[in-house]
């Protein structure tokens, strides 16, 4: 490993599996301090503690992204057990899809809560500190589904194109104060939330190879080709690069789809 995040402080959101575990362990191997910022206390502290039992750095804070105060919470003890926070990766979402007529009240708040709001939660919680200290990095996990659409997956869609907006916006405003806000979009990506959904199939082998059928690689993607890329959008190698939103996605987005 290149210590690329050496003595930098990290919260990761929703990771206590999949993308976000996995961003957690690419990142204390960096040297980064991480805090797992987790709404399930158990997976959350287990993720932390299989890095602590490994010597690294790392706690687990429950959070609940769709709550200001949780996340303010979160942030303050960050600050109380590592230091001011250098990076956040906005990686915790959920998945409502759904015919637009279909969708309830419910399902449309539920849906930007977490996907849109609980995002801008995190930056505005953590922007004094990284102004205070002069320096920052922001990766927000986006979506395929930022750019492109397909049907019945309504409101998500909508929720993940604001997270680019959002992106753009602060890495406007921020830039000057030596902060950077990017965002990744990923196709699928075979974590157990993906497994689970192919497993729901009759076939969930014949669902999982058309899912990799879409993607010009053929395949989907692994949670470590995530991570590596948040871990280079949050390290100073990407130091020019703000506003961006980095297509992870085995090239689906370019690839037209009759």
């Amino acid at each position: 490993m290149t210590d690329r995040l050496k003595d930098r402080t990290a919260i990761i959101t929703g990771a206590g599996q999949g993308i976000g575990a996995q961003t957690a362990r690419r990142f204390v191997e960096e040297g980064a301090r991480v805090v797992i910022a987790e709404l399930n206390p158990e997976t959350g502290e287990a993720t932390a503690k299989k890095l602590r039992d490994q010597g690294y750095p790392a706690i687990a804070v429950q959070t609940d992204v769709a709550d200001q105060k949780s996340i303010r919470n979160m942030v303050e003890r960050t600050v109380q057990e590592f230091g001011a926070p250098d990076i956040l990766v906005n990686n915790a979402g959920i998945a409502v899809f759904s015919d637009p007529l279909s969708c309830t009240e419910d399902d449309w708040r539920r849906c930007f809560a977490v996907d849109l709001d609980g995002v801008w939660y995190g930056c505005q919680a953590v922007l004094p500190h990284m102004l205070k200290v002069g320096r920052g990095s922001i990766v927000n996990i986006a979506s395929v589904h930022s750019f492109q659409i397909i049907y019945n997956c309504f409101p998500y869609p909508v929720a993940k194109h604001g997270v680019i907006g959002l992106t753009r916006a602060l890495a406007v405003d921020y830039g000057a104060k030596n902060i950077r806000v990017n965002a990744i979009c990923p196709s699928y990506i075979s974590t157990q939330i993906s497994i689970d959904y192919w497993n729901s199939f009759p076939d969930p082998a014949a669902e999982r190879r058309r899912a990799e059928e879409l993607h010009p690689i053929k395949r989907v993607g692994t949670p470590d080709e995530i991570a590596w890329t948040v871990v280079f959008l949050a390290s100073d190698e990407a130091g020019f690069i703000t506003g961006a939103s980095v297509m992870a996605d085995g090239g689906l987005s370019i690839l037209y789809h009759s």
